[in-house]
Parts: structure tokens; sequence; C-alpha cells
């Protein structure tokens, strides 16, 4: 046995390593990168999904702090009270005056 025959018998064992590692990466790359359903595209929605649930709590407490000020609001007195305070709203034989302090006004 000389050194060449060894060396193309190890060459001749390699080949379907080669050619089924390749094949192997190439499918890898495929799945991960370019299928449409690939990771990428998976961990993109996922973050979209968790943004959406995070949002969508934030909006259902809302809700709930809108429906307690419409049961609130149900009273005649809390309404008037309620328009006065942020509408700025006044009877019709009843003068406002607002006062400020110091702290809210904006010095120049």
């Amino acid at each position: 046995m000389d050194k060449r025959s060894i060396w193309e018998r190890i060459k001749k064992a390699k080949k379907p390593y080669y050619v089924y590692g390749s094949i192997l990466i190439g499918f890898l790359v495929w799945m991960f990168f370019l299928d449409t359903h690939s990771w990428t595209l998976h961990s993109e929605l996922n973050q979209e999904i968790d943004r959406l649930e995070k949002e969508r709590k934030v909006l259902r407490e809302v809700i709930q702090n809108d429906q307690k000020t419409i049961e609130i609001l149900k009273n005649q007195d809390s309404l008037e009270r309620f328009a006065r305070e942020n509408y700025g709203h006044k009877k019709s034989n009843e003068t406002i005056f607002i006062i400020e302090s110091s702290d809210s006004i904006e010095q120049k």
C-alpha cells in the first residue's frame, strides 16, 4: 500500500459526508431564513403578539376606568360636578372664579 491509495480512500470516504453535510446546512439555512415559516418570521410575529397583548391589557384597564366613571356620572350631581371641573360649565345664575396659584402660572 502506498500513500496515494490511502489518500484516495480518505477522499472517497469524505465525499458522502460533504454532500450530506452541505444538504443539511442548505436545509437549515432555508428553514431558518428563507422559508415562509422561517424562524425569523416567527420571532417577529411573537414580538408583535407580545406588544399587542400589552396594548390589550392597557386598553382593558382604560375601559374599566371609563365604565366606573360612567357609573358615577349616572347621578345628576356628580355629572354637574364633572362638567364644572373638567369643562368649565356653569349654571345660568352662577359666576365662576378660577384661582391659580403661583406654581401653576408659567413665569416668563
